[in-house]
This record gives structure tokens, sequence and C-alpha cells, in this order.
């Protein structure tokens, strides 16, 4: 068993940009694990239509 190690996941999220407005995206997030248990995000990005990979901090979470 791993004391440390690293997933990746993806998943669909709401996000909201001032060009293109409400967008529904895959945002993946790479964390880092201890024991089973995430305690650290250490980045998390997603991708356009176009292939393009962008920060999630350059969009705002809408509600």
């Amino acid at each position: 068993m791993k004391l440390i190690s690293i997933k990746r996941r993806t998943k669909k999220e709401k996000r909201y940009t001032q060009k293109m407005g409400v967008l529904y995206t895959d945002v993946t997030y790479i964390k880092k694990f201890a024991f089973g248990i995430p305690y650290r995000t250490m980045h998390k990005y997603r991708g356009t239509y176009y292939g393009k990979i962008k920060e999630c901090g350059e969009c705002v979470l809408a509600n």
C-alpha cells in the first residue's frame, strides 16, 4: 500500500465566463492523497472545445 499517491479526476462543472456566459465543461483535478484521504489539490484545469488547456482561475463559478 502506498502512503502517498497522486490521482487525476475529471468531472462536469458549471462555469461562467464574461465572453461565453454559463458554460458546462469538464474540469480535471490533480489531487494528492495520503492513506487514501485527499489533502491537497495540486492543479485544476479545463480543456476547451478547440483543444487548448486553460486554468480554472480565469473563470469564476456561476451561482
